[in-house]
């Protein structure tokens, strides 16, 4: 293996501008795959984080059924106990309770069917950015005030402002007709139309009383302190539940598999550009090696008249191969992890993206992180690639015949 590796070494630098090019093409590809995936992975985060943090959160207890079947009857039983239990359990002040219901908000002009949601007034902002988005107004001061608070959609279809009168009108669990007067205590805006247009937020303990709770609700949403231990934070929830079966413990990707979907159909679309880029890459590859060859026809020919094997001869041009494609997924690497960690810095956006981010209230820069995954997934897979296509110039040694290949010019 040392002389073969030192002749595989020597012949790579035959013709050095060549190999340099072609080490180049994966130095660049390299370079460039580790920092878009690292920059795709660090928006899919981006992207989860704030999806679940406007409302959703990473999990939830509900009642079996509640997913399928969202009715007023499908409550999780004590549900203000239940919470307590989890947030002792897990050391997590983000868990909070909530009960939802139906109903028609009425103001002195116009009525709208709107989503009611009970929150908890003391644990909701740890479990939804909603609060934080008030622009007009203020959060809830007390856990049991007639008030409420609503989208910016809702209130300018309502006409109404801080300060003003909401009657709702719908049904209790129980079926017995749910009405109430609340006072609109703060306006936010999300930037997402359909929680601006429809969904309103009460205390809790008003909830209850006005749509006959008796002590029940709907949700326990709890947020994990990072995405990744989210499945840890789950195990203690369930562990908190001990095998209950009127409850279960919902994870994000089950409350919103249309943003799982949407990551995967934007992964697609993403790796279709980056095949098209190794594909490139691996042809430049089987362009050097084949040249590499045909150059040494006659020489390879002489060897093989000396009982040198075509085999042997093959394995010596893959492992050229594996020499250049080691050192431009070691150089493309570094460079790519050095870029990635510089955009991770300063962070990295585009014009326009500033205004863009702002009508989601997502942050006007990213900041994409090397991560083991993106550092390897890409340059692993122009590594094989090169591999690959030097097969067949390897290959072409099995049908060359040795005295013709000595007459080659």
């Amino acid at each position: 293996m040392g002389i073969t590796f030192k002749l595989a070494w020597r012949n790579l630098w035959r013709q050095p501008r060549r190999t340099w090019l072609t080490t180049g093409a994966i130095v660049f590809s390299n370079t460039l795959l580790v920092l878009m995936i690292s920059l795709q992975f660090g928006m899919y985060r981006m992207m989860i984080d704030n999806t679940l943090q406007a409302f959703t959160g990473h999990m939830q207890v509900q009642a079996t059924d509640y997913l399928d079947d969202k009715k007023m009857r499908q409550t999780v039983p004590d549900v203000l106990s239940l919470s307590d239990e989890i947030r002792s359990a897990t050391g997590l002040n983000s868990v909070a309770a909530r009960a939802v219901g139906f109903a028609f908000a009425s103001s002195e002009d116009r009525s709208y069917g709107i989503q009611v949601v009970g929150v908890e007034p003391d644990y909701e902002p740890q479990v939804s950015n909603l609060p934080g988005l008030i622009k007009q107004g203020r959060f809830f001061e007390s856990s049991d005030a007639a008030e409420i608070v609503i989208g910016s959609m809702l209130a300018r279809n309502l006409k109404v402002e801080p300060g003003d009168e909401i009657t709702l009108l719908g049904s209790g669990k129980d079926g017995s007709f749910a009405a109430g007067i609340v006072t609109v205590a703060g306006i936010f805006n999300s930037g997402v139309d359909d929680l601006d247009r429809s969904i309103a937020e009460v205390p809790l303990a008003y909830f209850q009383d006005t749509f006959s709770m008796e002590g029940d609700g709907h949700q326990i949403v709890v947020n994990a302190p990072d995405l990744f231990l989210a499945p840890l934070v789950q195990q203690q929830v369930e562990a908190v539940l001990n095998g209950r079966s009127d409850v279960i413990v919902q994870d994000w990707d089950s409350l919103l598999p249309g943003l799982q979907q949407g990551i995967k159909a934007d992964m697609a679309t993403s790796w279709f550009m980056y095949g098209v880029l190794i594909v490139l890459v691996s042809f430049s590859v089987l362009n050097t090696q084949l040249m590499s060859v045909l150059e040494r026809t006659r020489e390879f020919g002489i060897t093989m008249s000396l009982g040198l094997t075509p085999g042997r001869l093959g394995r010596l041009v893959v492992l050229e191969t594996l020499l250049m494609g080691g050192l431009g997924m070691l150089l493309g690497m570094l460079s790519g992890a050095l870029l990635t960690s510089y955009f991770g810095e300063v962070g990295f956006s585009w014009p326009g993206m500033d205004e863009m981010a702002a009508q989601f209230n997502l942050p006007g820069r990213f900041y994409p992180q090397v991560t083991l995954l993106s550092l390897l997934l890409g340059p692993s897979i122009v590594f094989a690639s090169s591999l690959l296509a030097s097969l067949y110039p390897a290959l072409r040694l099995h049908w060359l015949e040795p005295v013709s290949a000595m007459r080659a010019a």
